[in-house]
């Protein structure tokens, strides 16, 4: 039996220093693999908690894991704690104001995911120490999860090697325990070289890179209509030769995102996405050369873990909230544009989640990505949402910023680090339910093996440590 009480008491202990963790990584707002300040702050309270620490695990920069314990089960809890470019936001606003222009924010909600998280960890340890449980939790501070895909790395670093069962969340707009797939995907630049010249005295001795780029970007939106429906193809022109439009560009960049939902269509994509750029190139008489970025695999998800947290969620039960918490909601969704108020009045669904979702044993799937992904190809590996903004809030925008710091999001953070807690302690407690989600996971998986897509030469993007004040 779990003791809900002795892990509702640890969690009002430890609810002040995990929300401010939170708010600082809020603050803090940095990016894929340069969140050297969030993974310093993470890595300390963990140490004052009694975890052994491990900084720049597996050869990267801004990962962190902590463990407590010994032996098996080993149960990993996973953190995140990237910003997003351009998603500067003053926190608690009800209309669009950047702090800093330009500026980094939370628009995923990351700062929550790892405190969330941490505070699930910390809670396990305290428990075990408490009841006499035996078993390890290990606290995983991934970084770059917003298009580095540093699960991948971590994985291929061998630090899942040990693990039994991982589980993790993220925020969101209701409460329910995950089951779906999501697709695979990889980031890929496409650089072009040419020759400069005056472009209206002697253009026909240039050639044009940015002329190879838009070449390039127009065969891949022709590619659109032939390849599976699922498929997603993004791009970004990340250089576009400079600012004069009388000189031949001479050097242009293009990054591609390619989605799928597996990893080997995946792979047959970026096959035939790079025989355009090379045409691209042999058109425009410029070369090309390509530089792998990122990669994250498909998720597998695993119904006996995703009972179990949804049966402990159940338990725990949705929070409840005050006028001002359900004020401060409407006043976020009246920013909303009208497609998305009609799909809040769709859903008919309250300002902020105050029930928990039922779970579904049928497998959904959404068109989204997650170097979770990798992790659930290693071991069995379950995932909740819970509720920290007001119903209908896209991620990625500024209004999911603004919610980062409030009481909603700080009660969404709680609520996931109870019910992740709660799961652990019954996994640690009931070897019977691993038995049955690893049994599970390799009935999934039906003998294909995890192969990532990152080139094995290629090894995370290595940056240099900024001093940031807030």
């Amino acid at each position: 039996m779990i003791n809900y009480q002795m892990i509702s008491d640890i969690m009002e202990q430890k609810k002040i220093s995990v929300t401010e963790i939170s708010d600082k990584i809020w603050e803090l707002a940095e990016t894929r693999y340069k969140e050297f300040q969030s993974a310093d702050a993470l890595g300390s309270v963990l140490e004052a908690e009694g975890f052994h620490v491990e900084r720049q695990a597996g050869g990267m920069e801004t990962a962190v894991v902590g463990s407590y314990g010994s032996g098996k089960p080993v149960i990993a809890i996973l953190g995140e704690f990237d910003a997003l470019n351009g998603m500067s936001q003053e926190a608690g606003a009800t209309e669009k104001k950047a702090i800093t222009t330009d500026g980094n924010g939370h628009g995923c909600g990351h700062n929550l995911l790892g405190a969330g998280s941490l505070a699930a960890a910390i809670a396990v340890r305290h428990y075990m120490e408490r009841s006499g449980l035996e078993g390890t939790v290990r606290y995983y501070g991934c970084p770059a999860e917003e298009g580095g895909g540093g699960k991948a790395y971590m994985v291929r670093a061998g630090l899942f090697g040990d693990v039994d069962i991982a589980l993790t969340w993220h925020p969101w707009d209701e409460n329910l325990a995950y089951n779906c797939r999501m697709l695979a995907t990889c980031e890929v630049y496409f650089k072009f070289k040419g020759v400069s010249s005056h472009a209206a005295f002697s253009p026909h001795l240039g050639r044009s890179a940015l002329d190879a780029v838009e070449l390039m970007n127009v065969g891949a939106n022709f590619l659109r209509e032939h390849m599976i429906p699922e498929a997603r193809l993004h791009y970004a022109i990340t250089n576009a030769g400079g600012f004069a439009p009388n000189v031949v560009q001479a050097e242009a960049e293009v990054l591609y995102k390619i989605r799928a939902p597996k990893m080997h269509q995946v792979k047959e994509l970026l096959d035939r996405v790079s025989d355009i750029a090379r045409g691209a190139a042999l058109m425009t008489g410029t070369s090309m050369e390509s530089q792998f970025f990122s990669a994250s695999a498909d998720l597998i998800p695993n119904i006996t873990l995703g009972s179990l947290l949804n049966n402990q969620f159940m338990q725990v039960g949705a929070e409840t909230y005050t006028q001002d918490e359900i004020d401060f909601a409407k006043a976020i969704q009246a920013t909303f544009s009208e497609g998305e108020k009609k799909v809040i009045q769709s859903r008919h669904a309250a300002p902020l989640a105050d029930k928990v979702t039922p779970f579904s044993v049928e497998t959904g799937f959404v068109p989204a990505s997650t170097d979770v992904g990798d992790v659930s190809w290693i071991v069995p590996t379950g995932q909740i949402y819970a509720a920290t903004c007001a119903t209908g809030t896209m991620l990625h925008t500024w209004q999911m910023v603004a919610q980062g710091k409030s009481s909603i999001a700080h009660k969404g953070l709680l609520l996931a680090g109870k019910v992740m807690a709660s799961s652990a302690i019954e996994l640690l407690q009931n070897p019977e339910l691993i038995k049955q989600a690893k049994a599970e996971h390799q009935e999934r998986l039906g003998g294909e093996r995890y192969v990532s897509l990152i080139p094995p030469e290629r090894n995370p993007p290595s940056t240099k440590r900024v001093s940031v004040e807030v």
